[in-house]
């Protein structure tokens, strides 16, 4: 399935960006940052949130800088797809474009992308907002994901996208969280 998201549609779903995560998965830094970036455009959009943290207790927290952004509580999980768990959500927005970015690209991000998908919802998933451990792993994982009918993008590209025109009126502040994000 493909069309253009718009933010009326659409929901980010952010998985398992937990610090123990993060600290093995190359590029960590710049996925965050796009996945900040990408939470950031939502709020101003009105665009919906959903997160999840993969077994909380041994892997930790969400760094704090994205868990500002989130909804609270985040959704605790130990099975790999986060559809369990955020399903109700899925439904409570009566929405059916799911963006999503998190980490690792060939589990969980896999796995819920694969469920959303089975369920009838278009996702995006935000190439520079997902990550694996592997190179291989994850490739293979966006590979499969496109095949599975995932359209793929990056955050910049979705935020343009919400904003469909230059006289939207939250262009000119999503402008200057681009040219923040461009200096940083």
């Amino acid at each position: 399935m493909t069309g253009r998201l718009t933010p009326e549609a659409s929901v980010v779903v952010v998985i398992d960006l937990q610090e123990k995560l993060l600290r093995v998965v190359p590029d960590a830094t710049a996925v965050t940052e796009a996945v900040a970036f990408l939470l950031d455009v939502a709020q101003l959009l009105g665009v919906p949130t959903l997160a999840t943290e993969q077994y909380p207790h041994g892997l930790g927290p969400t760094p704090p800088d994205l868990a500002r952004r989130l909804p609270s509580p985040i959704a605790a999980k130990t099975r790999f797809s986060a559809g369990e768990v955020l399903g109700p959500g899925f439904a409570e927005y009566s929405r059916h474009d799911f963006v999503v970015v998190g980490v690792e690209t060939h589990v969980c991000v896999a796995q819920t992308a694969l469920d959303l998908l089975r369920g009838g919802h278009r996702v995006t998933i935000a190439l520079d907002g997902v990550g694996s451990r592997r190179w291989l792993d994850h490739y293979t994982a966006v590979r499969r994901l496109e095949a599975a009918g995932a359209t793929l993008s990056t955050v910049e590209a979705v935020a343009f996208e919400w904003l469909a025109d230059s006289t939207h009126p939250q262009f000119k502040a999503v402008s200057q969280l681009v040219r923040q994000r461009a200096v940083d």
